[in-house]
């Protein structure tokens, strides 16, 4: 079975530049899809005003990797350095089922 991979995290950014930030990642950018990339979701929750939530979800860990050597995301990221705190967090894991994707099953032994 094939399986996707995700991409969880929290960006730790500066005070006051969390929208600045969420602007920077929610630019379009059609090089992501054609990469590879199935879903690139950015969030908030004003309880953590200094905080912004990423969830990816590509068709593989090597589509991802390759997606940090595109132009646009590598801009995309020297625009968004200066504005993160260095607080990063999350997970990455092996999508084993969705039940809104058509998918079942366990993971390859």
């Amino acid at each position: 079975m094939r399986m996707t991979f995700a991409n969880v995290g929290t960006l730790g950014v500066k005070p006051g530049h969390r929208d600045d930030v969420v602007a920077i990642l929610t630019s379009s950018n059609p090089e992501l899809q054609a990469s590879g990339c199935l879903l690139y979701e950015v969030g908030v929750n004003e309880a953590s005003p200094d905080t912004v939530f990423v969830c990816e979800l590509w068709e593989s860990p090597q589509a991802h990797r390759a997606s940090l050597q595109i132009p646009s995301v590598r801009a995309a990221i020297h625009e968004a350095m200066p504005l993160l705190s260095g607080d990063m967090g999350g997970y990455t894991f092996s999508v084993v089922g969705s039940p809104i994707r058509g998918l079942s099953g366990t993971p390859d032994a």
